[in-house]
């Protein structure tokens, strides 16, 4: 029969101790931590300090420091519980709060993380670099009917060199699109599936190198259905 009350009695001590223990024992930093739960380095010193997490943000602790619950929270059971069976083999990809534009629009430049999602760290090593990948929301027209407005892309920003027809995230000025990338001498051309936009030739001679920069490729798109 399960227990329904076995964190009725939790000793913030404790669990704080518990946690600056396993985070030091994994080799992460408080700003590393913070940034794989989703949450700021404040909020990981507040933790440390003794201040329970809540709800979701408990789980997202869990999974970042490989440990069961019952263990981090209440010190119940042993570090390697079910939790960490659970996340074995997996690699949480945060989605950044960033827009990439796949029409004209302007590029959201606040790069906090929303939320992490769980990815099979065998299909992220066949796509790239997991520890550079990012999710980001795709906003505009441009790339239908391959890529929608409102999907998910994962981008990978280890691959900054170009490969001719594949997608990247292109920082042009203050401005971020997603298109297929072919490289000419002195220039990237900028193509959109979408007949309707034309292509965007940016140049990468000495004076304008810095105002064009490759973000990364899109290795992967989701979409959720109405």
């Amino acid at each position: 029969m399960e227990d329904k009350n076995r964190f009725s009695y939790i000793s913030t001590q404790g669990f704080a101790d518990r946690l600056r223990r396993r985070r030091l024992g994994l080799g992460l930093r408080k700003q590393d931590l913070a940034a794989q739960v989703g949450v700021s380095l404040t909020t990981i010193q507040q933790y440390e300090n003794g201040q329970l997490p809540k709800g979701e943000f408990a789980v997202r602790l869990g999974a970042a420091l490989r440990c069961s619950l019952d263990w981090l929270l209440a010190g119940q059971g042993s570090v390697e519980g079910t939790l960490q069976d659970q996340w074995a083999g997996l690699v949480m990809v945060p989605m950044v709060e960033a827009r990439l534009s796949a029409g004209t629009g302007s590029f959201e430049t606040s790069a906090d993380v929303v939320r992490h999602y769980a990815f099979r760290e065998d299909f992220l090593r066949r796509k790239g670099s997991p520890s550079h990948m990012a999710l980001l929301r795709v906003s505009g027209d441009s790339m239908e009917p391959r890529i929608c407005h409102n999907d998910v892309v994962l981008v990978d920003q280890s691959q900054k060199d170009p490969v001719p027809g594949r997608i990247y995230a292109v920082s042009v000025e203050d401005l971020v699109y997603l298109k297929v990338v072919n490289a000419m001498p002195g220039r990237l051309i900028l193509s959109s599936y979408n007949p309707a936009y034309p292509p965007i030739e940016a140049c990468t001679t000495d004076q304008l190198a810095d105002l064009v920069r490759i973000v990364g490729r899109a290795v992967w798109v989701g979409r959720e259905l109405d």
